[in-house]
């Protein structure tokens, strides 16, 4: 395969896997050490084994971070600060994406910024949903409720009425149903407090009568 045939046929993708690649007749063998020399002379960017994307300036669609989340870590979803912020729960932005995933957390570092993956028991990974993230590229998200327990959970002290006073939470964005739902099927003591604490903190605040 030369470099113009791979330009071809997975320029409009923002990210490809080698087995795109080796779906054809081709020697896969070859494929794979030329997948290589192009990743040494920067003209693809591996992200993790099997996964990779053109490098400017052959790179027509640049990834979303929350749709290079959601490859680098198949069955994982999009959770915690990255997608309260997304959702607007939160002012802040979060410069590194966090996502939840039933397997093995850990980090990973590329040019396009940090990526974290928390680990959540296989019962408790639920409450997301794919969302359209625009120039045809989607993500599985976490809803707001469920990003904002999958950070009380997660975070040591996050069922702390100070800490959750301190993310400047926008109660309207919130579902209080929504979140009494997910606190149940958590089935977790320190959710269900972070839950009460969140009901009681919107009642206490003036701007809000949502919760």
């Amino acid at each position: 395969m030369k470099f113009e045939e791979l330009v071809a046929a997975v320029g409009d993708e923002p990210v490809f896997e080698t087995g795109l690649l080796l779906a054809g007749p081709g020697d896969p063998g070859n494929v794979r050490r030329q997948l290589s020399r192009w990743v040494r002379s920067g003209r693809v960017h591996q992200m993790r084994r099997g996964l990779y994307a053109l490098a400017p300036p052959w790179q027509r669609r640049i990834p979303h971070p929350f749709l290079l989340a959601n490859r680098l870590a198949p069955g994982s979803y999009v959770s915690g600060p990255s997608a309260l912020g997304f959702a607007h729960v939160i002012p802040e932005f979060a410069p590194e994406v966090t996502s939840v995933t039933p397997g093995r957390p850990g980090t990973r570092q590329l040019p396009s910024g940090r990526f974290s993956f928390r680990h959540l028991r296989a019962d408790r990974v639920f409450g997301y949903r794919l969302l359209d993230l625009g120039g045809n590229q989607e993500a599985f998200v976490a809803t707001p409720e469920k990003a904002l327990l999958d950070s009380v959970y997660l975070q040591p002290g996050g069922d702390d009425a100070t800490y959750l006073r301190e993310l400047r939470l926008d109660f309207g964005a919130l579902d209080p149903d929504a979140l009494d739902h997910v606190a149940a099927r958590y089935a977790a003591p320190k959710v269900t407090r972070a839950a009460r604490h969140i009901r009681e903190l919107a009642a206490a605040t003036p701007a809000y009568d949502v919760l």
